[in-house]
């Protein structure tokens, strides 16, 4: 299993933000909203993206997209939507 967050913002930006927070997974840089566009976040005259969350199998599909995210209880949201997909937790 992998996590990641992808933010149209700058490399530098990105940086910056993963660095102020100790951020301990990638953010991928989207300047040109090309996969946002591509995953539908970025649509129309809407200049940013929309904050959803995909899950994605190991075989690329996608499992499933919440497009209700609240971020202040995205990570046990996504803690309950990885047990509802069956999604094995890693032991460390």
């Amino acid at each position: 299993m992998a996590y990641f967050t992808a933010s149209v913002d700058s490399l530098e930006t990105n940086k910056k933000f993963a660095e102020s927070l100790g951020a301990d997974y990638p953010i991928l840089s989207d300047p040109e909203k090309k996969v946002a566009r591509a995953y539908g976040v970025v649509h129309g005259l809407r200049l940013w993206p929309e904050r959803w969350t995909f899950y994605i199998g190991m075989d690329g599909r996608i499992l499933y997209v919440d497009r209700q995210v609240k971020a202040q209880n995205a990570g046990s949201d996504v803690v309950e939507r990885l047990k509802q997909l069956n999604v094995q937790q890693i032991k460390p």
